[in-house]
């Protein structure tokens, strides 16, 4: 057992009002430049729709993640690096800037020169790519409120695949929103299909960056990505994602999506799993068996074994108590009810998913009926609006038994949290229909629904050894700002490299009395 470290996610779904506040902050923080207008490192997709970009589940096109061979060994699904080399120049399985978007701005000049007339001012909207006027047809959010699932929801992979248990008639219509980002995988199937190397896995925390300086532009990791999380910046001919804001983190404090989510649905904290047992996992060939093989792969981080392997691999002690504390592993193990995005890609992701109760609630409560009644509950659960299918070839690769028994889970979570509220005497039993216990319902509800910032958010802050070792192996990161030398033949600026000058000035603004002070933070 050879013990790493991984930081990770969890979304509740429960939670997201689609609001897409995440989206906006991390957009300002990170994809702000030049070349990077249709780059979104988080965004918020509604389901069912097609995604961003359009139609990214769709493996038999875009031939992203892995698959097995006929000897049961791992082969990357867009084919080896031989067959990669040879089609380097030609790239059939990149998406194009229609399956994103064709990003623009709005000509605010003609509404503040404009002369007097009688006909008032339009600001016509034009493209960023070719400074013409264009006519907006799509965008990373266009599966939204006012896109129209019966317009665009017969074009989502997941509803093609699904056939007649989706529906679009409006009595039968559902909807909820998909927060996205980077899922920073443990087997990560961009890093194996780089012909540069460029892209890596950082040793200490798992967070999967790419190397600006090693980078050519080949864009196999956009193919090889099955998420579709990687994005090509046209200006300076590099590979941009997801960093999860590795400064912030190193530094103690959570993402950007994270810390400005109106919803405080995200959850972050340090996985400790068996580095030597992932290919193992990955080669399970039940895709029904990848989930619960993934998850064998996350050791308790309070058992007195793991903690003594932990040691001698060389984690610190701050960060076998941060791992302890973990939400994120309680919420994936010990409660059982936080879900991975697509194991079937077999790329192990490391951001995972609360599926959504609300709207079986929501529909109970329509009809006349008690929607937090756990016999209610229980029996609508399998005739929910949103088909329990949907959700498990979202999260469990189709099975629909794991899905419906975290469904389950929350459902005895809210009734046995109503009838205590109402002061009646707590029934064992709805804690027992969903193979749980009442302080185990009651602990869930204390993280999933009233948890403060500390519990939702446990990070280590990093060494400063570490950061040292960071400065010299990592020459520059895509989110690294420009110096003012301009001699990129491209006709960008090179960026400068995250010096530990700034993880320093980052983690003593974090210890400020000031910052500790802030209202939010309580």
């Amino acid at each position: 057992m050879r013990v790493m470290a991984q930081m990770g996610m969890v979304m509740n779904l429960d939670k997201c009002i689609g609001c897409h506040t995440c989206s906006v902050t991390c957009k300002q923080a990170w994809t702000n430049r030049s070349g990077v207008e249709y780059v979104w490192f988080n965004n918020v997709e509604t389901r069912p729709g097609q995604g961003y970009p359009r139609g990214y589940e769709d493996q038999e096109k875009w031939k992203g993640g892995w698959k097995l061979d006929r000897k049961g060994r791992l082969r990357l699904k867009g084919g080896s690096r031989l067959h990669k080399l040879s089609t380097i120049f030609s790239n059939p399985r990149l998406p194009g800037i229609e399956d994103y978007y064709e990003p623009w701005t709005y000509d605010y000049d003609v509404l503040i020169n404009a002369p007097a007339g009688d006909d008032f001012p339009v600001a016509r909207p034009k493209s960023l790519i070719t400074d013409k006027d264009m006519k907006v047809t799509w965008s990373a959010n266009w599966d939204d409120d006012l896109g129209g699932a019966p317009e665009h929801g017969h074009k989502d992979p997941i509803v093609k695949k699904l056939g007649d248990k989706v529906k679009f008639e409006f009595e039968q219509a559902f909807m909820f929103y998909l927060p996205r980002i980077c899922e920073h995988c443990l087997n990560p199937s961009c890093v194996a299909s780089c012909p540069s190397g460029a892209i890596y896995k950082r040793e200490e925390d798992g967070i999967v960056l790419v190397d600006q300086d090693s980078c050519r532009g080949w864009r196999m990791c956009v193919s090889g990505c099955p998420y579709k999380k990687i994005y090509f910046n046209h200006k300076t001919g590099k590979a941009e994602k997801c960093t999860m804001c590795y400064p912030r983190l190193e530094a103690g404090q959570p993402t950007v999506c994270s810390e400005t989510c109106v919803g405080r649905l995200r959850y972050l904290g340090l996985f400790l799993y068996d580095a030597d047992r992932v290919a193992e996992a990955a080669t399970v060939e039940d895709e029904h068996q990848l989930m619960a093989a993934q998850k064998s792969l996350l050791l308790d981080p309070r058992d007195p074994e793991v903690l003594a392997a932990a040691r001698r691999d060389g984690i610190p002690e701050d960060w076998l108590e941060a791992a302890g504390n973990s939400p994120v592993y309680d919420l994936a193990c010990k409660y059982n009810v936080a879900l991975p995005l697509h194991p079937e890609y077999r790329t192990m992701p490391m951001v995972w998913y609360i599926p959504p109760l609300s709207p079986v609630v929501d529909a109970l409560t329509e009809t006349g009926h008690d929607g937090e009644d756990i016999g209610n509950l229980f029996g609508a659960i399998d005739a929910m609006r949103i088909p329990i299918e949907y959700l498990a070839e979202l999260f469990t690769a189709g099975d629909v038994e794991p899905v419906n028994d975290v469904l389950q889970k929350l459902a005895a979570m809210r009734a046995h949290m109503r009838t205590k509220n109402l002061g009646e005497p707590a029934d064992p039993e709805i804690a027992a229909a969903a193979g749980m216990t009442i302080d185990d319902l009651e602990a869930m509800y204390h993280l999933l629904a009233i948890a403060k910032y500390e519990d939702r958010y446990v990070i280590p802050t990093a060494h400063s050894e570490v950061a040292n070792a960071l400065l010299e192996e990592m020459p520059g990161c895509s989110v690294d700002f420009d110096s003012t030398n301009s001699d990129n033949p491209v006709g960008e600026n090179q960026p400068v490299p995250v010096t530990i000058e700034s993880f320093n000035l980052t983690k003593q603004r974090l210890e400020a009395q000031d910052y500790k002070d802030l209202d939010y933070k309580q």
